[in-house]
């Protein structure tokens, strides 16, 4: 049975020839998977799909691996920056495919959620092609409007050269409101003048109750910051979600419970705040300040050995297998100093990091 699995054949062809390299690296080597992760620092789970062109491994896995396996840093550098521009294209394309897919679909949804065209709908008034309102005494025929322009707002009617100014009163209903204006000439005592009479009146009532509305709503001293403060709501302070670099998928509470590399808080955003050796393992505090997060990794375990994390009361476990290695899920982190890591080996031997300084 053959070590590697086949590439898939979609993969750009740099891509491809960059991930031959490494697997010719690794078979150089003599070295398992497991110990690659191990020497390393990323773990298994990463170089798998590293391997199998899954994952372009980053640049400090890269670097790793040349120490490792004793290889020109800057010739795998090199090969390094081609297959990652390679790989930026190649997101680009599948970019631009999900967005066509997606505009693609949601025509089909409109489509769909339409009714039938040309029955039942109308046209809105002054629409390109629709008669508007016939001019009125003093008013303007209306002008369809042009297709790119933008609507015509029609234009207000002007005072009367007997309008009072400022206000645009009648001059007889702002001559009754105090206001301005002029009296108005005597009239004849017949139906009509008994009619304007009363109109007269009730709209200078109209005026007197706003202008005593406006008077209590302002207050006497003509302070309005009370009324604006009683009918404006003060603004909601809103809380941005913080702005993660490319890959990384979670960060603080969000992050809890989930596997470091699948959420891509492992590599170079990853340090070891402590370790300690029980037995003959190594147990590590990993911690990625751009995730809020930390975990444990045990190495030159036996199997059955437990390794543990801590944060606070939050806690989380991990069980080293035939690799030799394990890792634990994630906690999140407020202060560095509550996080510890934990062995209890199968051997019943038991030992914790120390206390991480902030």
């Amino acid at each position: 049975m053959p070590r590697w699995k086949a590439l898939p054949e979609e993969l750009d062809p740099q891509i491809r020839e960059f991930t031959g390299q490494l697997r010719r690296l690794v078979d150089r080597s003599g070295l398992s998977i497991a110990a690659v992760a191990d020497r390393t620092g990323y773990s298994k789970t990463s170089w798998e799909r590293y391997l199998n062109g899954r994952l372009l491994a980053p640049r400090g896995a890269i670097v790793a691996l040349g120490e490792v396996t004793g290889t020109n840093q800057a010739h795998l550098n090199t090969m390094w920056e081609l297959a990652e521009r390679a790989w930026s294209r190649a997101e680009m394309r599948h970019d631009m495919t999900m967005e066509a897919i997606r505009i693609t679909q949601a025509r089909a949804a409109l489509d769909e959620a339409g009714g039938p065209r040309g029955h039942g709908r109308s046209r809105p008034s002054g629409a390109v092609g629709t008669a508007g309102p016939a001019a009125g005494a003093g008013g303007s025929p209306s002008v369809p409007a042009q297709r790119g322009s933008l609507p015509r707002v029609p234009q207000q009617p002007q005072a009367g050269p007997g309008a009072a100014p400022g206000h645009g009163l009648p001059p007889a209903v702002a001559f009754a409101a105090g206001i301005g204006g002029q009296q108005p000439p005597p009239t004849r005592r017949d139906g009509g003048g008994g009619r304007r009479t009363a109109v007269i009146a009730a709209v200078v009532v109209g005026v007197l109750l706003a202008v005593t509305g406006a008077v209590l709503l302002i207050g006497p001293d003509g302070d309005s910051e009370g009324a604006e403060a009683a009918t404006t709501p003060s603004p909601t302070p809103t809380v941005s979600a913080p702005v993660l670099p490319a890959g990384v998928e979670c960060s603080g509470s969000t992050c809890a419970g989930q596997d470091p590399e699948d959420m891509g808080c492992g590599g170079e955003h990853v340090r070891t705040l402590s370790s300690a050796t029980v037995g003959t393992s190594v147990i590590e505090v990993r911690y990625s300040e751009t995730c809020a997060a930390a975990w444990a990794r045990i190495t030159k375990a036996a199997p059955g050995d437990v390794v543990e994390i801590t944060a606070g009361d939050a806690g989380q476990n991990g069980t080293a297998d035939a690799t030799a290695a394990a890792y634990t899920p994630m906690v999140a982190v407020k202060r560095t100093a509550d996080v510890r890591a934990c062995a209890t080996l199968a051997s019943g031997t038991q030992g914790c990091t120390a206390e991480a300084s902030e």
